[in-house]
């Protein structure tokens, strides 16, 4: 049986019969694999902040700082990393990315200034690590997948959670015993080595194997490569924040990342480590967060394709308030039953905002709703930059966390009004066909 090539033309029929197994399903095990090979940069900044500050006497603001710059950065570039792929493909973007990551962490290594820290790790990992965002996944689920999308964003975004369960309790192993710069050539090597398989398996559109997105009732044709990506995503930019529910699903989402990445993430470990827990136990409460957030994020996948996104948010949100004031009462030098509890309870709502938030993105803005998302997570890691910075600040003030727990937890409540406010997109009206 020999294939033909049709023209590209909106009536364009696939080339083959879909296989048995829709290759839109081997795309998103590729995706997932890479965002774990990913998430080991993701799992270090916690871990080096008491190290750093024994070795060179930076102040835990100094150093937060610069994790809050790679924070910043991977939000504030992931809008434009979506608006890339669409101009150069997803194997290149994520292919130099994952190369940018590796760079940034290797040189960590020969450091000897804080402004090093702020270049290597700040600037080069975090817009490297903007380019491997949730915009990727996003970008991925949208050109892939008509039906299962709640579900396949769940799993995505759980694949972080994924890296963090494998990398964190090695790096904090790393960080204990052979100090911190062995962990940063591990970061390195973890994101080269996920290279191969991006560009070998990686594939950018249905169309470029010759099927339909899995689901879809009809062959869709490639899109041309859309120049102009920076002007782009602006432009949606201008467009999206003349609508309400950007400005409320954006601040929800600085809220989502100022009580996650840039509390938890950051400063959990440092925090534990005051009240005398060793910096392996409280790596691997992090790790434990990473189990239950695989769990929570693809069942709040599942329940998006099934009830309202804003409502699923507006509970998520009450639900981490709530937890986040009861923690610092619960930290001490040895694990508890209550601080597991936590840490399931926390895990379970750790990203579970992300699917209904990619959803609520999808209903408002359409075609264009993988880059809103990256704006709208831009927000989350300016929200975790902040939380970050003013973390290590605090600290440094007040010699404890507890200010910045109860903080974030007013805040959660806060994102839980937020959301219900977002109001249901009207479906079109239907009028009868003329008889």
């Amino acid at each position: 049986m020999t294939q033909t090539t049709a023209p590209r033309t909106g009536s364009q029929q696939p080339l083959r019969r879909p296989p048995r197994v829709h290759r839109a399903w081997f795309v998103a095990a590729v995706t997932f694999v890479t965002i774990i090979g990913a998430a080991a940069f993701a799992s270090l900044p916690g871990l080096l902040i008491e190290p750093l500050h024994s070795e060179f006497d930076w102040s835990r603001g100094t150093i937060g700082f610069a994790v809050s710059v790679n924070l910043a950065l991977y939000g504030l570039t992931a809008p434009f990393a979506a608006a890339l792929m669409d101009r150069f493909g997803i194997r290149r973007v994520v292919a130099v990315a994952l190369s940018v990551i590796a760079a940034g962490s290797v040189l960590t290594v020969w450091m000897t200034e804080p402004w090093q820290l702020v270049l290597y790790w700040g600037i080069l990992v975090g817009l490297g690590s903007g380019s491997m965002a949730l915009a990727f996944a996003a970008t991925v689920t949208n050109r892939w997948f008509v039906k299962r999308r709640g579900l396949v964003t769940g799993i995505l975004t759980a694949a972080g959670a994924s890296g963090q369960l494998v990398f964190l309790p090695l790096l904090s192993w790393l960080v204990e015993h052979h100090e911190w710069r062995p962990a940063a050539v591990t970061v390195a090597l973890a994101a080269l080595a996920v290279v191969p398989f991006v560009w070998l398996l990686l594939r950018d559109h249905p169309a470029d194997v010759g099927l339909a997105a899995y689901g879809a009732e009809g062959f869709t044709p490639k899109p041309d490569p859309v120049p102009g990506a920076a002007r782009r995503a602006l432009a949606v930019l201008f467009k999206a924040a003349r609508t309400g529910p950007f400005w409320l699903l954006a601040g929800t989402f600085a809220i989502c990342g100022a009580s996650t990445n840039g509390l938890v993430k950051t400063h959990f470990v440092p925090a534990a480590h005051d009240h005398g827990m060793p910096i392996t136990a409280a790596a691997s409460l992090l790790a434990v967060i990473g189990v239950f957030d695989v769990v929570g994020t693809i069942a709040s996948g599942w329940f998006t394709d099934r009830f309202e996104a804003r409502r699923l948010l507006a509970v998520y949100y009450a639900l981490r308030g709530v937890s986040l004031l009861f923690l610092p009462m619960l930290l001490a030098p040895s694990v508890q039953p209550p601080m597991i509890f936590f840490i399931v309870f926390y895990g379970l709502d750790w990203v579970a905002t992300v699917p209904p938030t990619i959803a609520l993105c999808r209903e408002h803005y359409g075609e264009d709703s993988a880059i809103v998302f990256g704006w709208v997570l831009a927000s989350h890691q300016v929200g975790a930059a902040v939380v970050a910075f003013a973390g290590g600040v605090a600290r440094d003030v007040f010699g404890s966390y507890d200010v910045v727990w109860y903080a974030s937890g007013a805040l959660c409540a806060a994102a839980a009004l937020m959301a219900l406010v977002i109001r249901r997109r009207p479906l079109p009206k239907v009028t009868p066909a003329a008889a």
